[in-house]
This record gives structure tokens, C-alpha cells and sequence, in this order.
């Protein structure tokens, strides 16, 4: 059978991700990696917390989502031949959701049978299952739930090539995405680029994330004899497969959320297997730049099956196997100038007959299996296919506009386009503010009554706001809007006074929530002045008490200075559709909490058998320890947290 490639609407059981947040997240998310004390030898080479970001900022995040799924059209791209068929979903960040073994009848990744937005991802909004690649960031991509381009093509065997591609807004990168079956070939081809074309060094950052089926009985095999974990604020390396007496390569045998990044020498294959007790399972394997590959489990607890529930319907447990540059994600590596990194992954089926119960025997016989193919002939196929990934395809979906909006830039600044063989031209219209900036030498105004300009945080954008500003400051005073735009910048850059008065002066040309908010976050990251930002965000919340993402981002600050009183008086005044969303109800009952309206609080917390938060951040505890201060601060006795409740499933409470 000659492989294909259709382009087809599925409908599945879907929760839109709603609109873009009207502000960028400028107070920042939970992360990990950002706090953490490292405990490594001196030959391990992790570039310990390089390229750290504490927000997604020029992006912003997608927060005004809920839980209620229904159906509805989603695109996608499929690969087939008689072995395989591979669905994609280009709208969804080019997820690879499906991996169908034909001749075997069995599902090789863990398909989600609903897309329900969670707060897991830099920009909020992400859905577990499938592949998902990530770049730029470290954490999930920002780019996970945003539509790729999508184009057709064929390779030097003449067989059909899937490409997706984008440019990545931080780390300024393209990235490009060739999917492809080989005839009467078992494993799907990924042939990944990305593309430095700054004149900097970057930090760079890509791992391919396998949700696969949590068998019981399962196994993860990896060429490694040693990984690094964390835990307790700290990183360190681990033995492998035994670690505190047990089995870690049998993810069921894990009791807490736990990463095992595995250390894999550097003559070894890369590769990585989940197999079920009958020894059928994925393989990936890949050429050598993709150095790393790791496991991720919830763990098996309690708060570890209510993290299982809450992602899904009726899908089942997962776990992720993961394939990365890097050897951990406490990191990004750095990325020449100008430069090009090139690698192949491969997705298939394998058996492993006659299981053992040895970890090292079963690493053994699939490292040898592997190491034929995914030595010199996997990179000779990566070298060979390089001329034809460089040539254009068909386009058959657009992604954003910013790639094109950056070439404009190229050619104002006389440097070469992007990866010239992509089409990046778009019918996306955020940047239109931004092509009149270009073209006239003048920022757009607005009225304040509506949203801002999209954010844009490159250098160049950076100067042309500062020379507008300082033009325009011998004649009249500049606008409020170019005024709010460079205070973003200045804000993004360290620049804490330059901001303030930026966010000042724009409320002075022109009152507006937009500095506001942005005023009161500054004042609220350096920890000062927190009466003053209160009353601005109060201000602006009052304005803005029907723009739900605003409210959430507002009450976030107003939470982080102490200011539950105006939260009170805030939440108290919002519309009844603003007022009834979770985590605004959260963090209302919060503030009653704080104001030792003990009884309100506890009754709203626990009405309808407790509060469901469609946001919940990974590694949020706000609500157990909400229930648990409430009934001490109730003089009710101790209980077991409810399943509702309990999402620590690390097993330790703050």
C-alpha cells in the first residue's frame, strides 16, 4: 500500500479554549525549575536553570476556558499505509494524537477521549494525551494549543510528507515538522528543525512528550543506567532502575508525582519503550542530537488518581515518556548563531517476547535491537532527506502572523527572511497595529475602552517605541497606548523605574485599566508600595468587571498584596457569569478566608460536594490547605482531605 495523506474534520468531544487573555501574566506561574538547588557531579554538563523565564510575556495566556465539553470540528492530518496510521491535530499545536498499530489492532499512544483545557501549560490552557512538542520554554510549549501551518508535500521517495511549522516568539526560532511512512515501513518518520537566525547565542529547548497507556504490569525501558530526579527543592542523581528499594523502570510501583531524567552514555542508542506485561508497546528511537529522554508519572495515590480523573473522562490512566535536546528540563543548551539543528525520531510497535522480570536483562536484548537502526542508518536517513525539507510545500492551513510580520522586519533591517523555503503569510490580523508601526513610524492609538495592542517584546520593537516616545515628548506628550507598550518592555527588561513612569504617565494622558494592571504588578513583583497597587487594581478591576481574564489576572495581584478586602468589594460587584467562575469563586472564598469569614467561606468551598477548579495549577495546593485552615480555623475536627480536593499527589502538604 502506497502511504497517503488526507486532510479531514473529525468531531470529538472538545472545551474551547476561549479567547486570549485581554493582559499578559506579568506576576508569573509556579515553576519548578525556577527554585531549585542542584546536587550534581562535575562531569554531568546540566546547564542548571539557563534560560529560565518567570512568565510567557510578549504571549498571553488562555484562561477564560471550563470544564463543560461538548462536540465540535476539529482538523486533521492523516498519515497511513498498511502498518500504521497517524492522526494529527494542526490546530492543537500539531499534537500527534493518534498512533493506530493495523496489522496488531492496538492504540500505541494514550488518546484522551476528551480535549479539556487545564491550567498545566505556560500559557494556562493545555490537554494531556497524544505527542506534543515543545519548544522554546521550558515547560510545556506556548505555541500547544495554537494552529500550525500545515502543508503537503512529497519526498525523494515520491511518498507524502505532512510539514508543520511556526516561529516561536521568545527564543525568536522557526521550527519545522516533517512527518512522513515509508512504503511497507512500521515506524512514522519526524523530521525536526529548528533554526537559530539570530546573532546571539539562544537557549534552546525541545522535548518530544509521549502520553502513553499506564499498563498494569508496564514497563519503561531506557538505556541508562543512572537519571536525575528532584525533590524537596533540590535535584540529584538516582541508581537505575532501583531507587529507594524499588523498581522505578515499573511505573505502578511508583508512589508520588516523580520526573526520571535518564542519564544515557554517549555511545549508547537513543531510545525509549513503554511495553505492557505481554511485551507489546512504543518504541521511539532517534538520531543523537535528541539526547535525552525521561519519565513522568502522577504517581499512584490518591491525589494522583483525582489528577488522572480531572484530565478526563473515561480514558484511563497515562504516564509520559519523554525525548528531549537537553539531558534534563532544569534547563535549556545554548544555540550557536545562525544555525540549523537537525534530527529524526522514529514511532512504532515492538514486542519483546519472553519478559523478564530484570530491568538490566530487558534493557540488554532492546538496546541491541535498536542500536543497528538507530545508529548510522538512522543518520544517514537524516543527512539524505535534507534537500527535499528544504523545499516549499503545498499550504493547507495558516498559523500566525508573526513570522511574516518579523520578515518585514528583516527587510527593513536588510537581513535575510526566515527559512526562506516556508510560507509564512497569514490572514492573522493581531499585528496590524504593529505592520502601521512599521510602515508610518507611528504607534496606533486606541480607546481605552478596549483592548490593547497584541504585546511584542524583540529589541527592535523596543527601539522604535522608545524613539517614538522620546519624538513625540518634544512636541506633546506621548500616548497613552505607545506609553502602556513601553512600559511592557521596559517591565520585560529589569527596568522597574522606567516602567512606573511609563505606566504613570499613560494613566495621566489617559485613565485606563491596561497600566493599572500593569502598575500594580510591578509594584507588586518588588514588593513594595502594596496599598497603592490595591487601589490601582481595584480601579481597573472596577472598569474592567466584565473581562473575565482581567479579573482573574487582577485578583491575582490583589491576592499577592494582601488586598482581600477590595477583592471582596470587587468580586461582590461583578457580573453573575464573571462571578460564578471557579477560580474567581476561589479566590473570593479566599479573601473570606483571610477576613475571618470562616463560616461563608468553608460553605462555599464545600456547596454541591466542593468546589471544582477548571484552572487548577500543577502543583497548586490552594485548595487543601484552604479546607484545611478553614476547619482548624472552624475548630472542626481532623479529617482525611477529600478526593475532591486532594491534587498533591507528591504526598506533601504546604
Amino acid at each position: 500500500m502506497h502511504p497517503t495523506l488526507t486532510f479531514e474534520t473529525a468531531y470529538m468531544k472538545t472545551a474551547p479554549k476561549g479567547p486570549e487573555a485581554s493582559v499578559p501574566n506579568l506576576t508569573g506561574m509556579e515553576n519548578m525549575q525556577n527554585k531549585t538547588a542542584f546536587y550534581l557531579d562535575e562531569d554531568d554538563e546540566i546547564y542548571e536553570a539557563y534560560g529560565k523565564l518567570t512568565n510567557s510575556y510578549p504571549y498571553r495566556d488562555y484562561t477564560c476556558y471550563t470544564r463543560e465539553c461538548g462536540i465540535h470540528p476539529v482538523k486533521t492530518a492523516v498519515l497511513e499505509n498498511e502498518f500504521l496510521r497517524a492522526v494529527f491535530l494542526p490546530e492543537f499545536g500539531g499534537r500527534l494524537w493518534r498512533l493506530t498499530d493495523l496489522k496488531a489492532g492496538r492504540e500505541l499512544l494514550y488518546t484522551n477521549d476528551v480535549i479539556r483545557p487545564s491550567n498545566l501549560a505556560l500559557r494556562d490552557a493545555w490537554f494531556s494525551g497524544g505527542v506534543e512538542w515543545n519548544i522554546g520554554l521550558i515547560g510545556h510549549t506556548p505555541l500547544t494549543m495554537e494552529p500550525l501551518f500545515t502543508a503537503r508535500l512529497e519526498n525523494d521517495s515520491g511518498m507524502p510528507v505532512l510539514r508543520m511549522y511556526e516561529y516561536e516568539r521568545v527564543c525568536r526560532m522557526v521550527y519545522q515538522m516533517d512527518f512522513w511512512l515509508d512504503e511497507g515501513g512500521a515506524f512514522l518518520n519526524c523530521r525536526m528543525r529548528v533554526v537559530n537566525h539570530n546573532p546571539e547565542v539562544t537557549p534552546m529547548y525541545w522535548w518530544s512528550n509521549m502520553a502513553v497507556p499506564e499498563y498494569e504490569g508496564g514497563r519503561v525501558i531506557v538505556p541508562a543506567e543512572s537519571a536525575y530526579s528532584s525533590g524537596g527543592g533540590s535535584v540529584y542523581k538516582v541508581p537505575v532502575p532501583v531507587v529507594d528499594g524499588i523498581d522505578i523502570s515499573c511505573y505502578r510501583n511508583i508512589p508520588g508525582q516523580v520526573d526520571y531524567f535518564f542519564n544515557i552514555p554517549e555511545d549508547a542508542p537513543r531510545y525509549i519503550a513503554n511495553v505492557a506485561p505481554d511485551g507489546y508497546g512504543l518504541l521511539q528511537y532517534s538520531t543523537r542530537r535528541l539526547r535525552g529522554r525521561k519519565l513522568f508519572t502522577w504517581g499512584n495515590n490518591s491525589a494522583s488518581a483525582r489528577w488522572q480523573e480531572y484530565l478526563t473522562e473515561e480514558a484511563g490512566r497515562y504516564v509520559e515518556i519523554q525525548a528531549g535536546l537537553g539531558k534534563t528540563q532544569y534547563g535549556c543548551i545554548p544555540m550557536a548563531p545562525h544555525t540549523a539543528w537537525e534530527w529524526l525520531e522514529r514511532y512504532g510497535a515492538v514486542t519483546l517476547s519472553g519478559r523478564s522480570d530484570s530491568f538490566e536483562e530487558e534493557r540488554e536484548r532492546l538496546t541491541a535491537m535498536v542500536r543497528d537502526e538507530a545508529g548510522e542508518t538512522l543518520e544517514k536517513t537524516l543527512k539524505d532527506s535534507h534537500g527535499w525539507a528544504t523545499k516549499p510545500g503545498e499550504v493547507i492551513y495558516r498559523g500566525s502572523g508573526y513570522a511574516d510580520l518579523e520578515n518585514a522586519c528583516r527587510v527593513r533591517r536588510g537581513e535575510e527572511p526566515l527559512s526562506p523555503h516556508l510560507d509564512f503569510s497569514s490572514e492573522d490580523e493581531r499585528q496590524t497595529p504593529w505592520r502601521i508601526f512599521l510602515e508610518t513610524g507611528h504607534f496606533p492609538s486606541a480607546d481605552p475602552a478596549d483592548m490593547p495592542a497584541d504585546c511584542m517584546a524583540d529589541d527592535f520593537w523596543y527601539e522604535m517605541l522608545k524613539e517614538q516616545a522620546d519624538q513625540t515628548q518634544s512636541t506633546v506628550s506621548p500616548d497613552w497606548h505607545l506609553l502602556y507598550h513601553l512600559a511592557l518592555n521596559h517591565m520585560a527588561r529589569g527596568k522597574s523605574r522606567e516602567a512606573e513612569s511609563c505606566f504613570c504617565e499613560s494613566i495621566r494622558q489617559k485613565e485606563n485599566a491596561w497600566s493599572r494592571y500593569g502598575l500594580a504588578s510591578l509594584l507588586c513583583l518588588e514588593g513594595r508600595e502594596y496599598e497603592r497597587a490595591v487601589s490601582g487594581m481595584e480601579m481597573g478591576l472596577t472598569e474592567r468587571a466584565g473581562d473575565l481574564s482581567y479579573v482573574k489576572e487582577g485578583f491575582r495581584v490583589l491576592a499577592r498584596c494582601g488586598g482581600y478586602d477590595a477583592l471582596i468589594r470587587v468580586y461582590e460587584q461583578l457580573p453573575k457569569n464573571v462571578a460564578a467562575e471557579s477560580r474567581v469563586v476561589l479566590e473570593y472564598i479566599t479573601a473570606l478566608y483571610q477576613t475571618g469569614r470562616y463560616k461563608e467561606a468553608y460553605e462555599l468551598l464545600t456547596a454541591d460536594g466542593g468546589l471544582v477548579v477548571a484552572d487548577l495549577r500543577e502543583g497548586e495546593n490552594s485548595i487543601v490547605c484552604l479546607w484545611r485552615d478553614l476547619r482548624r480555623a472552624l475548630h472542626m475536627p481532623e479529617e482525611e482531605v477529600p478526593h475532591v480536593f486532594d491534587f498533591n499527589a507528591e504526598g506533601r502538604h504546604s
